[in-house]
């Protein structure tokens, strides 16, 4: 599977984004996709994830309320839909892939092998 990050974007804070992770190769409906985000000089950190069924996500707490992330298969598609953006939220996000992730590991970026080239996503005050 490859996959490739898009979306991002400058935004006000408070505004709304909706980023898109779009895979290629292998068998997406079998891949559990994580967002991860890196800001400057500091270490990359979960934000999502979504299972391959697509029936249970889970949220950083810094985004829950605020991020939602979903799935469409038949587009081969994860999306991470992020409302009431803050400063604090400006990074580059990265979409990622694994076809054998255990729950205990989700929030672990060494639990993915696939992983996007990024997307920029800048919150001005």
């Amino acid at each position: 599977v490859q996959l490739q990050a898009s979306g991002g974007g400058l935004v006000q804070a408070g505004g709304s984004l909706r980023l898109s992770c779009a895979a290629s190769g292998g068998t997406f409906s079998r891949q559990t996709v994580g967002w991860f985000r890196q800001a400057p000089g500091k270490e990359r950190e979960f934000v999502a994830a979504i299972f391959r069924s697509g029936g249970n996500t889970y949220l950083a707490e810094a985004v829950k309320g605020r991020f939602t992330v979903s799935r469409d298969n038949g587009k081969n598609t994860v999306y991470l839909i992020m409302n009431s953006l803050r400063p604090d939220d400006t990074a580059v996000y990265y979409c990622a892939a694994s076809s054998s992730i255990i729950l205990s590991s989700i929030r672990m970026s060494r639990s993915y092998g696939t992983w996007g080239q990024g997307t920029q996503v800048t919150v001005s005050s």
